[in-house]
């Protein structure tokens, strides 16, 4: 049965290293016959959580911020499969990923029931390097309801953009991993 597949590339750098991956991982899930969509964060307009609680006092249903969030979350929900790939720069999840998981409190009771994919390319070549930037996710994962962690994609020893292609093995991985959800 097909399923609703939602990939989160929050590289700054357009065919950066972790957005290929991500791309593989796209072109695995579509020769499965799942629907795909890739979210680009680097075109997306979202601003900082603030901390104001509003959405508290909202049921976690909306923000007052009027930018590209909600749309993001409602196709969050709507996800069977959500892929959350970063680029670290130092030892944790860009920016761009660390500002969509926040702004994910007004909303995030209704991202339930969803399974996760997470990637991460670093320049160290030690995937324990990488344990950090999972430990972050986990933390978000840990406040979804019924989340689910099925795997991981460690990216090492890439830092120039275009590295990936270096390491073939990897995007293979990506495409297979897709191919087999």
């Amino acid at each position: 049965m097909p399923k609703r597949v939602l990939i989160i590339s929050s590289s700054p750098r357009e065919r950066g290293n972790s957005e290929i991956l991500c791309e593989e991982f796209k072109r695995g899930a579509e020769d499965a016959g799942h629907y795909v969509e890739i979210i680009k964060l680097r075109d997306k307009k979202i601003n900082n959580c603030i901390g104001c609680g509003l959405c508290n006092a909202n049921d976690h249903t909306s923000c007052f911020q009027k930018d590209d969030m909600e749309e993001i979350t409602e196709k969050m929900i709507g996800a069977d499969l959500i892929v959350l790939a970063t680029p670290v720069y130092f030892y944790a999840m860009c920016s761009q990923m660390k500002a969509l998981i926040d702004r994910c409190c007004a909303g995030y009771t209704r991202i339930s029931n969803k399974r996760f994919y997470l990637i991460a390319t670093a320049q160290d070549p030690r995937e324990e390097a990488l344990e950090i930037t999972f430990m972050g996710f986990n933390g978000f994962l840990e406040n979804l309801e019924n989340a689910i962690e099925i795997g991981r994609l460690y990216g090492v020893g890439l830092w120039n953009k275009g590295d990936i292609y270096n390491y073939p093995k990897l995007m293979e991985e990506a495409y297979s991993i897709a191919k087999h959800i």
